[in-house]
């Protein structure tokens, strides 16, 4: 059990590291005389997929209790 939740917690910083390094390509290219739109909401798409792994990731390391 105990494995499992630091190969959670370690895979939850690797993602949030992703996202972050996303965020800061998305506004970089943004910033950018003619940005590449395209790219931008790709890069934006992956960053919404990160932050949805990211979310089910913390719902298994602290799942909620009926009391």
């Amino acid at each position: 059990m105990l494995d499992d939740e630091d190969t959670l917690h370690a895979r939850l910083t690797d993602l949030r590291q992703d996202h972050a390094d996303l965020d800061a390509a998305v506004t970089a290219i943004s910033s950018l005389p003619l940005p590449d739109m395209l790219l931008i909401a790709r890069l934006k798409r992956k960053k919404l997929a990160l932050k949805d792994e990211m979310a089910r990731i913390e719902d298994l390391l602290n799942p909620d209790i009926i009391a």
